[in-house]
């Protein structure tokens, strides 16, 4: 191979290598859209999850102030009956 055609296969492969890179490169505006939706919904999924536990974190802490009430009820109950702990 001589200087000249080697330099004619490099162009080529450079061109060739250029042309899929730009092929590679472009997406179609419906799957982007698609995408940013999709996106979306997690989005929407995932706050309504948080809302969720935030709402069982709150009913967790009402049970717990609940029992807390009924173990000092107890208590005092027992210690009027005259029961031992």
């Amino acid at each position: 191979m001589t200087i000249t055609s080697c330099s004619i296969a490099f162009v080529r492969l450079g061109s060739t290598a250029v042309a899929l890179a730009l092929f590679a490169g472009c997406r179609s505006p419906q799957q982007d859209a698609y995408l940013i939706e999709q996106l979306r919904q997690m989005a929407d999924e995932l706050n309504a999850s948080r809302q969720q536990t935030a709402d069982i974190q709150t009913q967790l802490d009402s049970l717990r102030v609940v029992v807390a009430r009924q173990d000092t009820l107890l208590t005092r109950l027992a210690g009027m009956a005259g029961v031992p702990r």
